[in-house]
């Protein structure tokens, strides 16, 4: 198996790696697709300063993502390590 960049074509073989994957559907109308990917040489990392709004558990991965014009700050995406709940937080 292998991962590619679809933006420069880089590829890295996956050889021994655990991978997880997370594929979210593109909204309707929208062509935004976004792909989580996790794996023991590079986890995700984790913070213990937030609160998931689903289960109130308060450890979560984390990962930021610039969603909007450059100058504008990034968004930060949090993923609950207990019920799994996504969310984001715009700075």
């Amino acid at each position: 198996m292998v991962l590619t960049c679809r933006k420069c074509g880089y590829k890295k073989p996956l050889v021994g790696e655990k991978i997880v994957v997370k594929q979210e559907k593109p909204s309707p109308g929208g062509k935004n697709v976004a792909a989580i990917v996790e794996s023991e040489e590079s986890p995700l990392p984790t913070t213990s300063d937030v609160m998931c709004p689903a289960c109130g558990h308060n450890e979560a991965k984390w990962w930021t993502v610039q969603t909007r014009s450059a100058d504008e700050p990034m968004t930060q995406f949090f993923r609950c390590v207990k019920c799994g709940h996504t969310w984001r937080e715009y700075a």
